[in-house]
């Protein structure tokens, strides 16, 4: 729903609104906003002046209308910041915004697919999001003009038909429980519509409350009695009767056998030495039952995520349906903020909602999030916010829900827009920084010396981040007296400028001053990490040390609280405490040491995220590497079970390495990192974040006219857009990448494009497009000597042979594929091929030999864990057995592949179910 390269976007379906880069910018005057809501609902099209002047003005027509109405246009294209935006075109304007710039469009589309489809869990899928896009009665802040009325009407119908559908939907797959609150709104809202009152029936009748249908239908012949002197009609009586004899017909689907997703418990472990802020954690209870959301502001270091964390920990039991976490990153001195969508896709993921079914676009995974915690007790922490617009997708929407957002910022439009609670938070008080000090060292050390106790808390400004580290010094030096410890605080008085900041960084260099050489150098160097945590190895690499080195280092700087272990093996800093090492950094270390600090980072990742892609896919990592430099200790996953674990914990670390890479000069690391991890982030479903790696990738390859870099960073966007089904900028990736790897004789990058642009052709069934860019892919790989892109493509070109009907050529591809996938022993590969060769058996009627196939590509997806591609070959080899007339192994074969999509979560599995009521019904008969 965005202009290319601007992220506009009109909102129509509630107040007019337009949304520049994620963030709302008003558009003053109802006029003004008249004029946009007209070209809004016309966009591409030409309004002409005369007609948006009798839109705008009406009767009340003014002699400077058409002046007036230049300057009008002129006011909205600022606003759009794109002068080309509203574009002056004879007799008037246009709106030129591109697809799906307006919510209307998004939510037409979104209805059209959900017609088209025939699975009952994509049609809620899609309707849902639609109708999550209305915010209230659409074009509310216009009213006065005539047209727009009736337009407003007229989407407000459009919405009443999607919650219609949408109930439908539900209704079909077992939700009954679920829609009884939302229908009794909408029969409250439409107390005569017929449609809406069967469906509450429905759903309180399958939810076991007989009574209360055979009311809501006697309620409503009341109702059409009062007002129109009609009774209801015959299928509303019908249902009644229905209800009343309690006939199967109308009976609850059967129940999906799916397995409920674990409940989110995301939230960080909580400090065990958290003392005092009464009044704060009043203010939170206060609010928990409140809902919407609360921002704790405050000072850096001043105990924000402490506060929250704490007090989430202590009211989960308030929130049974589970706690969300995540650190938004917005001040991190070394890091890009985390973006929206990302978060989202961690939130959806821990409350179920598979990767297969993750939403592609940012908007409609936001409406996503938003539909599933809705009916929801749950608890979100969004920790170290920069902005509210970082904030706005995240907040659930659900008044059951409670969101916790904690900035330095206090976020006055959330406090403005959103109604939000501000909780701000001070430094300790001095009665809670002895506290704090107590619960850390004792109540008999600091009882002992309290004045001294008093002086440290004055030192390190009541601060809780300083003060845990002048306790960690205390705890770890038992010898020394309090007095010892507040007198080497005060060597910092010349450090001291009257604000909290500049006394934290003076206790910082008190403690720094306590390390060992190598730990205060390595302190220093870890500033220049760009990721969230670090793992022991990586820090090995990039102080280019030895491994065993660096364990005992770090300890050093943990017992110093100066790094936290927040996860095994996993370190992280504080903000306050990474800028700090970044400052001591620039001071102590020389360019070109922090520069070859950097260079051996990069190598660690790179060389260790293409050893992980080459143990998950070892057939196609088909890029050369310059060697590490010297110091740099790349990690090797023994097994795929172990690259995806080193991804799954990495894969924060390489998104922020990129644009590290390409800003410090290292555009060859960019792309390269981009390339490896890829292949994860699209079966992890992180498609906005492999696009913008890719970007990047792109952006850095062409700095340097490295050609190669290139054409593969353009068929990953190419592959990147090819998922999102954006079918045009998906092929002009992919021509341009072939061209690229044609200029440098690249053999196999060519011929991985063109199997490429086979599947491209193929998902917009061009079927013989298909077959002749994977016969090119077949040259070129033969062409490379590379045996198993030769497989895969034969099995390609097999699978498209049968698609035409030619299933001859198709056993004939598909048996070179699989001899040349055993020669190199690629299991993915003879799987697929044998899911192949099923198929062409089973279309020429050789059943036995096609259940045979079926089976050894079961067996093989087995041992790749293939889980999505054995579901399928189970619903092939009960097609097989269906067609032998043997019903008994057809059934058990479809409730295996039922099994694995309902544990899967995937929108095939009701048209399974779907076949297997046929199968049973017909052998009833």
């Amino acid at each position: 729903m965005s202009i290319p390269g601007t992220g506009v976007r009109v909102r129509l379906l509630g107040p007019v609104e337009v949304i520049v880069a994620g963030s709302p910018q008003a558009v003053n005057g109802v006029r003004r906003k008249a004029v946009l809501a007209t070209l809004a609902l016309h966009v591409g099209r030409v309004v002409s002046v005369d007609r948006l002047i009798d839109v705008v003005w009406g009767e009340q027509l003014p002699a400077t209308a058409a002046n007036t109405l230049q300057r009008h246009v002129s006011y909205l294209r600022g606003v759009l910041g794109e002068p080309g935006s509203i574009v002056a075109r004879q007799p008037g304007y246009v709106l030129d915004t591109g697809p799906e710039s307006t919510d209307v469009q998004a939510a037409e589309r979104l209805l059209e697919l959900a017609r088209r489809s025939s699975d009952r869990n994509e049609q809620v899928a899609h309707l849902t999001a639609a109708v999550a896009l209305w915010r209230g009665p659409p074009l509310a802040d216009v009213a006065g003009s005539a047209w727009l009325e009736e337009q407003a009407e007229h989407l407000a119908r459009l919405r009443l038909e999607a919650e219609r559908a949408l109930a439908e939907a539900r209704l079909s797959v077992g939700e009954h429980a679920r829609l009884v609150p939302g229908l009794e709104r909408l029969v409250r809202q439409h107390p005569l519509d017929e449609h809406l009152h069967a469906q509450l029936m429905l759903a309180l009748y399958r939810d076991g409350r007989q009574g209360e249908a055979v009311a809501t239908y006697r309620r409503l012949r009341d109702t059409l009695r009062e007002n129109l002197g009609i009774d209801p009609s015959p299928r509303l009586r019908d249902l009644e009767c229905a209800i009343l004899r309690q006939d199967t017909a109308i009976a609850a689907p059967a129940p999906a056998a799916a397995a409920q997703p674990p409940v989110a418990a995301q939230l960080p472990p909580p400090v065990p030495t958290f003392t005092g802020r009464d009044a704060e954690l009043a203010a939170l209870d206060a609010l928990v039952d409140r809902g919407g959301a609360v921002v704790v502001s405050g000072t850096a270091g001043v105990g924000k995520t402490a506060l929250a964390v704490h007090w989430a920990h202590r009211a989960a039991e308030r929130f049974p349906d589970g706690q969300l976490y995540v650190n938004l990153r917005g001040f991190d001195p070394a890091a890009t903020p985390t973006d929206p969508a990302r978060a989202l896709h961690g939130f959806l993921e821990a409350l179920g909602v598979p990767v297969a079914r993750m939403p592609r676009d940012p908007d409609t995974m936001a409406s996503l999030y938003r539909t599933t915690v809705a009916g929801k007790r749950l608890l979100v922490v969004l920790d170290n916010a920069r902005d509210a617009e970082q904030v706005r997708p995240l907040l659930p929407g659900s008044p059951d829900c409670l969101a916790i957002v904690t900035s330095r910022d206090q976020l006055i439009p959330l406090v403005v827009t959103e109604s939000a609670q501000p909780v701000p938070l001070d430094l300790l008080t001095p009665g809670e920084a002895r506290d704090m000090l107590v619960r850390r060292l004792g109540e008999r050390q600091v009882a002992a010396e309290p004045a001294a106790a008093d002086t440290i808390a004055d030192r390190c400004a009541r601060l809780p981040i300083a003060l845990a580290i002048v306790a960690a010094r205390a705890a770890t030096n038992r010898h020394f007296s309090l007095a010892a410890v507040a007198g080497e605080l005060g060597d910092l008085d010349a450090f001291r400028a009257g604000d909290e900041a500049t006394d934290v960084r003076a206790v910082f260099s008190w403690s720094c001053r306590t390390l060992s050489p190598p730990a205060a150098r390595l302190f220093r160097l870890l500033s220049l990490h760009p990721g969230p945590d670090v793992s022991v190895p990586a820090v090995a690499s990039l102080a280019g040390i030895a491994p065993q080195t660096s364990g005992p280092l770090l300890t050093e700087l943990t017992r110093a609280n100066l790094l936290t272990e927040h996860t095994y093996g996993r370190y992280a800093f504080h903000d306050l405490l990474r800028a700090y090492a970044a400052g001591l950094a620039d001071e102590a270390e020389a360019p070109a040491e922090r520069d070859a600090a950097v260079h051996r980072l990069l190598d660690h990742c790179l060389h260790t995220a293409h050893a992980a892609d080459l143990a998950l896919h070892p057939h196609f990592s088909d890029i050369s590497l310059p060697p590490p430099r010297a110091g740099v200790t790349p990690e090797r996953p023994k097994n795929k079970l172990a690259a995806t674990a080193w991804f799954t914990a990495e894969i924060p670390v390489l998104l922020a390495a990129v644009p590290l890479a390409a800003r410090a000069g290292f555009e060859g690391h960019a792309w390269r990192l981009a390339w490896t991890m890829a292949g994860f982030l699209h079966r992890q479903g992180h498609w906005q974040d492999w696009l913008g790696t890719q970007r990047i990738a792109l952006a850095a390859a062409s700095r340097i006219g490295d050609q190669t870099g290139q054409g593969h960073a353009h068929r990953s966007l190419g592959l990147a857009c090819s998922r999102l089904r954006r079918y045009d900028e998906a092929d002009d990736h992919l021509r341009r990448a072939l061209d690229l790897f044609t200029d440098v004789g690249d053999d196999a990058g060519r011929a991985h494009t063109c199997l490429n642009l086979g599947q491209l052709a193929e998902r917009q069934g061009q079927q013989h497009q298909a077959l002749d860019h994977s016969r090119r892919a077949l040259t070129l790989f033969r062409r490379a000597g590379n045996e198993a892109g030769q497989g895969y493509t034969l099995n390609a070109v097999g699978w498209q042979e049968g698609l035409l009907g030619n299933y001859g050529r198709a056993l004939e591809s598909c048996g070179e594929a699989l001899r040349k996938l055993q020669e190199v022993d690629d299991v993915q590969g003879q799987a697929d091929t044998w899911d192949s060769l099923g198929h062409a058996h089973h279309q020429l009627g050789d059943d036995r030999r096609a259940i045979a196939c079926y089976e050894h590509a079961l067996d093989l997806f087995t041992q790749v864990n293939d889980r999505y591609a054995e579901a399928s070959t189970y619903v092939n080899l009960g097609g097989s057995h269906r067609a032998l007339a043997d019903f008994g192994a057809t059934r058990v074969a479809w409730r295996r592949a039922l099994s694995i999509l309902d544990e899967l979560g995937d929108a095939d599995a009701d048209a399974i179910r779907a076949d297997l009521a046929q199968l049973d019904a017909s052998r009833l008969h």
